[in-house]
């Protein structure tokens, strides 16, 4: 790597550290969704609503934690309330059927929720609506009961926005008006919005409340407004069963992901995120497939030519110049026979008569080479003069040939 890419990289390294301290020290955001599940303590979570409700009653809260549909296929069911409470509530077609016809037989059932089931606001011939404030588009109503009895001086509010959904459509004959939801302080009648009424069927009767922020944690324990809760369960018959719904809810009832706590922990959750980004750097910078080097092997060198001159040197330091020219004559021979294709077994007038005309020399000069040759061959001991005038008359003799072939060529 150059210098300035360590330079890039560690720049690059120091801006990820910073932004994960940063966001690993920044306070923790408020979780505004919208939960409503009886465990979660976020603010619209329904723990303190919950807990509180089974306290406060004599008879027990059963959760359950199927589908309406499955609940109501059981051979025996028990008499009392089914609580809903969620953002919306969606029945199908035969899940509301089977509903209808457990609130006919004299049951209850309580549903608060943003947005309700279509075919149960046409059942019941109902329709919601949305309203906000003329005056600065904010959305926090306060809440209040119609009943003498049960009507607060002051509305209960909540100091944080939320859908104010509303009946804009009732039947005045069949339905009772029991809760209403206002943007202003002191409004007329006429401009009151209805947010909780009573529909009764068959012998049972519907409870409907379009205001479910009223039971989260959030509402409940600001100021005063756990008495508006209160009020509103008073319609409930609580020495019935109370029959919790534990399906619909728009957060989770358990933690399916093993991430989970984790992911729960501030400080857990950016080590596994550090421990992401690290994977990640080192699969860009160190993940190459890497293999151990390959040595150089050169190829051996063709040394013979050394090797002859040492040995050369040998025997001259030796002086042992009768086998020197020995040696030279037996490879001037093995030349002839290589080079000219002309056998060296015998040396005679033929012998002369080929190596003349192939080495491109007379016959004279053959003959007078190899007398010389010869005349080394019989003496027991040469001087170094003569081994040199020897080994040059060969070389001559061997350079007037190749020079030769290479002017033809």
């Amino acid at each position: 790597m150059n210098k300035t890419f360590k330079l890039t990289f560690a720049l690059f390294l120091l801006l990820v550290l910073a932004l994960t301290w940063l966001e690993a020290t920044e306070p923790e955001p408020v979780n505004w969704s919208p939960s409503y599940v009886a465990k979660d303590k976020i603010p619209l979570g329904s723990f303190v609503f919950f807990e509180s409700w089974k306290k406060s009653i004599s008879s027990e809260i059963e959760e359950i934690k199927i589908p309406p549909y499955e609940f109501f296929m059981q051979d025996s069911l028990p008499q009392g309330t089914y609580f809903f409470l969620n953002h919306y509530i969606a029945f199908d077609d035969d899940e509301l059927n089977n509903l209808l016809e457990w609130v006919e037989k004299g049951n209850s059932a309580f549903i608060s929720a943003d947005y309700l089931s279509m075919n149960l606001l046409d059942t019941l011939d109902l329709e919601i609506n949305e309203f906000i404030s003329n005056k600065d588009f904010t959305s926090r109503p306060k809440f209040n009961l119609v009943n003498p009895e049960l009507k607060s001086a002051e509305s209960y509010k909540l100091d944080h926005d939320i859908e104010a959904i509303f009946f804009s459509k009732i039947d005045t004959a069949r339905h009772t008006v029991l809760g209403v939801a206002n943007l202003e302080e002191e409004v007329t009648s006429k401009e009151q919005k209805i947010n909780f009424i009573k529909a009764p069927f068959g012998n049972g009767q519907f409870l409907l409340h379009t205001s479910p922020q009223a039971f989260s944690n959030y509402f409940l324990l600001s100021e005063n407004n756990h008495e508006y809760a209160e009020k509103v369960l008073s319609y409930i018959d609580d020495n019935g069963q109370i029959l919790w719904d534990g399906y619909y809810k728009s957060g989770k009832t358990f933690y399916s992901s093993p991430l989970y706590i984790l992911l729960n922990r501030r400080s857990l959750k950016w080590a596994y995120y550090f421990v992401i980004i690290a994977g990640v750097l080192f699969i860009i910078f160190e993940g190459k497939r890497k293999q151990r080097p390959i040595p150089v092997v050169n190829p051996q060198k063709n040394q013979t030519y050394e090797y002859t001159q040492t040995i050369a040197d040998l025997y001259l330091e030796q002086k042992q110049y009768k086998e020197l020219a020995t040696k030279k004559n037996e490879l001037f021979l093995e030349y002839i026979r290589l080079h000219y294709r002309i056998p060296t077994q015998e040396i005679n007038e033929q012998f002369y008569l080929d190596l003349s005309s192939r080495a491109g020399k007379t016959t004279e000069e053959a003959k007078e080479l190899f007398n010389r040759i010869n005349q080394i061959k019989s003496r027991a001991q040469i001087s170094k003069e003569e081994f040199l005038v020897s080994s040059r008359a060969i070389n001559e003799f061997k350079d007037i040939k190749d020079g030769k072939r290479r002017n033809t060529t």
